[in-house]
């Protein structure tokens, strides 16, 4: 048996929909995740593992930028003022990260009550629930969520001035994060909280892990601005002497 097969170099899995998962993303790592039919969203948070009271900051992810969506060039701080994740390669361009999740609430009035005790692998799950049965297995409890992301959801103010759902994701479009520090990773394939579709959305997504291609001087996230470059800083101070 060959190296190569005792000792993979990458790991590729199918998140079903309304589905979730979580593990740690060691630092060097990149993850690939692809809407494999369209339509997609993906609920995601970060922890440091080591230091779980270190989490993913939205508002400072967005405003050390200048944005208010995320692609590629864009790095996803921690509340510490490190960089958890940079996004090297993005083919939909807007990732929505203010509209939070949705609660049951929002799946009931939607689509009506289901649950798995009498519907089984067709019940209707919410980010919500789906982000608080994961943070459970490490101790972490409602009171440690944050604001999270929303892969591959475009969001936008309609006349009204309210926030609205306005484009998702088309098949195989995909993004691609390169993980700067160990990072726990949390998400969930469940519905954006402002999806108004007719039916609840199943869309699965692949996650494809691999080893990324080193940090060079001439790094696109690294440059976008002088906070990331900043933020990079930040990192090598946490990680000096390892």
């Amino acid at each position: 048996m060959s190296t190569q097969q005792l000792f993979p170099q990458d790991y590729a899995t199918i998140l079903a929909p309304g589905a979730h998962w979580s593990l740690t993303v060691r630092k060097g790592m990149q993850m690939k995740l692809t809407d494999l039919e369209g339509g997609a969203n993906v609920g995601m948070l970060f922890y440091n593992p080591t230091l779980l009271s270190e989490k993913y900051n939205a508002p400072d992810s967005l405003k050390c930028q200048h944005t208010f969506k995320l692609t590629r060039g864009h790095c996803l701080y921690s509340d510490m003022g490190r960089v958890f994740a940079s996004i090297i390669d993005d083919s939909f361009g807007w990732h929505d990260t203010v509209c939070g999740t949705s609660h049951s609430e929002h799946i009931d009035n939607r689509w009506g009550k289901r649950d798995y005790q009498t519907q089984r692998n067709d019940w209707q799950q919410n980010g919500f629930d789906a982000f608080l049965v994961e943070l459970t297995k490490y101790r972490l409890k409602k009171q440690d969520l944050a604001a999270n992301l929303n892969l591959f959801s475009e969001v936008s103010t309609n006349e009204e001035g309210e926030l609205q759902l306005s484009r998702q994701s088309q098949a195989q479009d995909s993004i691609t994060l390169r993980f700067e520090m160990d990072t726990l990773v949390v998400m969930h394939t469940c519905p954006h909280p402002l999806n108004t579709a007719q039916d609840y959305p199943r869309k699965p997504i692949q996650v494809h892990l691999e080893k990324a291609q080193p940090v060079l001087s001439d790094d696109y996230c690294l440059n976008l601005c002088d906070e990331n470059r900043r933020g990079f800083q930040n990192n090598t101070l946490y990680h000096l002497g390892i």
